[in-house]
């Protein structure tokens, strides 16, 4: 026979279900049980940050738990997965009526793939997107110009990082290196980083596009 706790996270357990049956393979929702956080992950519906039952709560959940009651939780964050694939997530406490965090719903949703599409879609939807135009990001650390380089490179090939080709991220990093980002101390990790692959894969491509002739990186390849 179930006990209270038991049956209150097997109905989390359904509602996990119906979240993603209704959003479809890129959408992953989960349980944890915060009593115990060193295996807190009691159910996982979906393959969106590839993790199985037993594995710990994250390092947010964690932080969520020892911050005061009244901080609410967080919906629609943005994360990446350890592939560098970009996420949407939503984390929700649930609490005893001592106010104590004693359970965690969470629901992280892959958008990649909409991200491509979109980008598909904004020259036709606004054409001027496509004319020349400046924009500066007022960074407070090197990380935020570094980060802010590598998203407009990105949005310039108009694909996402993680789901470009070979000639694709051979072109980011060209479009990267023209632009000054590995003058930067730890560029090289950051960018592997964001785009889900080894740093030594990133000093390969760097080194590819160092030793051939300086071309318009912005020029598709023909």
């Amino acid at each position: 026979m179930m006990n209270d706790k038991d049956c209150f996270l097997q109905n989390l357990q359904s509602l996990a279900d119906a979240v993603v049956a209704m959003f479809g393979r890129s959408c992953e929702a989960c349980v944890h049980d915060l009593t115990s956080l060193h295996s807190s992950l009691v159910y996982i519906r979906g393959e969106v940050t590839h993790r199985l039952p037993g594995a710990p709560a994250t390092d947010l959940l964690v932080k969520m738990i020892n911050s005061p009651k009244d901080n609410g939780d967080m919906h629609t964050y943005c994360t990446t997965n350890s592939e560098g694939r970009s996420l949407k997530s939503t984390t929700t406490l649930m609490r005893d009526e001592e106010g104590r965090a004693i359970a965690a719903f969470c629901i992280n949703f892959d958008t990649t793939e909409f991200y491509n599409a979109g980008q598909a879609l904004l020259p036709f939807l606004h054409p001027e997107i496509g004319a020349p135009s400046s924009t500066e990001t007022f960074a407070n650390s090197a990380g935020e110009t570094v980060e802010a380089l590598f998203r407009n490179a990105v949005r310039e090939i108009g694909k996402h990082q993680t789901t470009m080709n070979v000639d694709e991220r051979k072109r980011l990093i060209a479009i990267l290196e023209a632009d000054g980002l590995f003058l930067f101390k730890g560029a090289v990790e950051q960018v592997a980083k964001m785009m889900g692959i080894t740093r030594f894969t990133v000093y390969n491509y760097l080194k590819r596009v160092r030793s051939t002739t300086p071309t318009d990186t912005r020029e598709d390849p023909q």
